[in-house]
């Protein structure tokens, strides 16, 4: 009972496999499969998917029926707080405008919302089904425990985490990062995570994955660098998470469970006559022992991939197309990163005005640095501009509205801050690497 799914959940989760866009993960290959049997009818599944989940919430919240207000999965799914519920039909209405070509440009705009429901949502969609089906493969059956137990000497002493928290970060570096946030989401709901850890582990280790830094590097069109680059990242990436989760917002977070209630002093203590292997396989064994029947684990699977479908996906629609309208219609961004160009001539950056648009747009969509720094003809500040958008981590078309539609304790402000500080802090360390390489 241990044994067995969890080694089905690290093989799905995290074992490199090759496939024809390179190496990736089966997860992957499963979602590519899913979207090639659905083939061009995803768009009217993703737009149905949102268009019902905001009709359902509607009726709820006007005729509050029984069946769903006494039952706590679909309460939880279907009448949201006032804020979900205007994101939710918010982001229902984006889809119906964008499918059927009607309303305002901002909106409807290749680089708006219909590239959020034509390039995301599709990916997310397939990522979810998959992803929720699959995960209680690593969190259900003593894998963490195992993990936790072993790797708590390493997290706890250098990030002040959990163990478990390694196999989130592994999760979304071989695979994806929207992973690593539900796998995260989860493991808070079920008292595994303090309110801290998790706004720490969500914001830090929902890495961006190898395959997509690639995309970045080759958008750039320096993918002979990708070696270096990616040992940037990685060195940016290490810098960033022993520094940021030591400063405000991330401090101030509560060391408390979602129920406000305190971790037990002894969870991380190895007890008298076990090592740290023996204890940690203990627990695990003592997870899996607790299934008593795989129907519920697969009830609970066909709820996770359910509340992400309808749940989430709103979320990433409304506020992806929001975030996207701020960056390509407004200068607010431009003015965002006009503080940087000190900096930047400071660091010995070439093109720092150019380079300085840059700087902040990321919040929005992390691939839009990219695709303006293509523009900027100087090898080092491409590549800066690349590691960088990589590290801030944080976008609100889906990492930041996945973040924000989960139970998470961060809000939009927090994000945008957590934003700024990963990339002062990385910043430095990206150009002190690239004048080394360069």
């Amino acid at each position: 009972m241990f044994l067995i799914p969890s080694i089905l959940g690290v093989f799905f989760f995290m074992t490199p496999v090759v496939h024809a866009d390179g190496i990736t993960i089966p997860i992957a290959v499963l979602k590519d499969a899913l979207l090639g049997v659905i083939g061009d009818n995803i768009a009217a599944v993703v737009s149905g998917v949102l268009i019902v989940s905001a009709l359902a919430a509607i009726a709820t919240k006007l005729f509050k029926p029984q069946f769903i207000l006494n039952n706590s999965f679909l309460n939880g799914l279907f009448n949201p707080s006032p804020l979900w519920f205007s994101v939710r039909v918010l982001g229902a209405a984006f889809v119906a405008m964008v499918i059927t070509q009607t309303g305002p440009e901002v909106i409807i705009s290749d680089l708006t919302g219909a590239f959020v429901f034509a390039e995301l949502m599709p990916t997310l969609f397939a990522v979810f089904v998959f992803a929720g089906l699959l995960l209680p493969l690593l969190t259900h059956f003593g894998l963490l425990e195992l993990i936790g137990s072993l790797l708590t000497k390493v997290m706890r002493p250098l990030f002040n985490l959990p163990g478990r928290s390694a196999i989130d970060c592994l999760a979304s570096w071989l695979g994806d990062g929207s992973v690593g946030i539900l796998m995260s989401s989860k493991q808070y709901e079920e008292k595994c995570y303090t309110q801290r850890e998790a706004a720490v582990i969500g914001t830090t280790f929902s890495a961006v994955s190898i395959s997509f830094s690639l995309v970045v590097i080759a958008q750039v069109g320096l993918e002979s660098m990708f070696i270096p680059f990616y040992l940037t990242v990685c060195v940016a990436g290490l810098v960033v998470a022993l520094i940021v989760p030591r400063l405000p917002p991330l401090s101030n977070k509560k060391d408390l469970l979602i129920d406000g209630t305190e971790r037990a002093k002894d969870a991380e203590v190895i007890p008298a006559g076990h090592t740290v292997f023996s204890f940690g396989y203990q627990n695990a064994l003592n997870t899996a022992a607790k299934i008593e029947k795989l129907s519920d684990v697969i009830v609970v699977s066909c709820k996770n991939a359910i509340d992400m479908v309808f749940g989430v996906l709103p979320v990433v629609m409304a506020v992806g197309t929001m975030g996207l309208i701020v960056a390509e219609f407004t200068p607010v961004f431009a003015w965002l990163g006009a503080p940087f160009v000190p900096l930047l001539e400071l660091l010995q950056i070439p093109f720092a005005e150019a380079a300085s648009e840059t700087m902040v747009v990321g919040f929005a969509d992390m691939f839009i640095p990219s695709i303006i720094a293509a523009g900027i003809e100087n090898d080092m500040t491409k590549f800066v501009i690349a590691a960088l958008s990589v590290t801030q981590l944080i976008f609100m078309s889906e990492v930041g509205a996945l973040l924000l539609g989960s139970k998470i304790p961060v809000n939009a402000f927090e994000l945008l801050v957590v934003f700024l500080l990963r990339t002062l802090v990385s910043l430095p360390v990206i150009a002190g690497m690239a004048h080394l390489i360069f």
